[in-house]
């Protein structure tokens, strides 16, 4: 039976018992390598000091979740922090991904050894979450450090996280799995640049026309934006519940395609 017709329970069942294989060889692989993993790090890290306190001191106060008056600083972490999971996650789920696919022939090596598509699928993902959750821990503590934890509920904001990581990383691997030249990666900065400035990052999605809002709302960068943000103030209401679920169901459908992905480029 392949992983193809595998029930997605099963994949998840098979693939994790396995899938640890994957996740040490990536770390054998990076041992002497991590400078490449922290070094995506940074960026949201400027981007917090030069735009939440740079120019944060000039905007003052903004309206945050439950149309709280926040400080600016504190509006702008949470949404970085989403931003940071996200590029983790991206990072290892579409340019390392597609090296290891397409030209190292990684997986075609992996294949001769018990391991299955459906395992590498699932070890790349878990990958790609540890990447995604190394920039998260590292950029909460950095919030700890700035003052911007107000509230006890931020210790929800790591598997929150790693939840934008899964729903990210798992969409990122299916789209490579169809990718055959560099060339192709052109489209995924398309989608993820605007994102990345016009969801909610950087400013309330009120400044909008309702019809654009809208749009943006559906995004899901957005979704983890104001999952971060809410549980960094302290807000809880029912749209946490559909950013959790909307995240899971993206990571889910992203590893159930690229498993079959896998199954149809790797052994056919």
């Amino acid at each position: 039976m392949t992983a193809s017709s595998l029930p997605l329970s099963s994949l998840f069942t098979l693939g994790s018992r396995r899938a640890r294989f994957l996740v040490e060889r990536n770390i054998y692989v990076y041992r002497h390598g991590w400078i490449y993993i922290l070094s995506g790090f940074f960026e949201p890290l400027f981007y917090l000091g030069s735009i939440g306190f740079g120019l944060g001191a000039l905007v003052g106060t903004v309206n945050g979740p439950g149309g709280h008056a926040i400080s600016y600083q504190l509006f702008v972490a949470p949404g970085l922090l989403a931003s940071a999971a996200m590029n983790g996650a991206i990072t290892e789920g579409t340019f390392n991904f597609f090296f290891k696919l397409r030209y190292n022939k990684t997986f075609d090596a992996i294949l001769a050894t018990p391991l299955s598509p459906g395992d590498v699928a699932v070890g790349e993902l878990v990958w790609a979450l540890i990447r995604g959750g190394i920039y998260a821990i590292a950029f909460l503590i950095v919030m700890a450090l700035l003052g911007l934890i107000v509230s006890p509920l931020v210790i929800f904001a790591l598997p929150a996280a790693l939840l934008i990581g899964f729903g990210f990383g798992g969409i990122a691997m299916a789209a490579t799995s169809f990718m055959r030249t560099w060339q192709d990666f052109d489209l995924i900065q398309l989608v993820i640049l605007p994102m990345f400035l016009f969801s909610g990052t950087f400013y309330p999605i009120d400044a909008y026309p309702e019809a654009v809002r809208a749009v943006v709302q559906l995004t899901p960068l957005y979704q983890g934006v104001d999952l971060l943000r809410s549980l960094a103030v302290g807000h809880l209401d029912g749209s946490l519940a559909i950013h959790v679920a909307y995240l899971a169901v993206m990571g889910i459908v992203g590893l159930w395609v690229v498993s079959r992905r896998l199954d149809k480029l790797l052994l056919k």
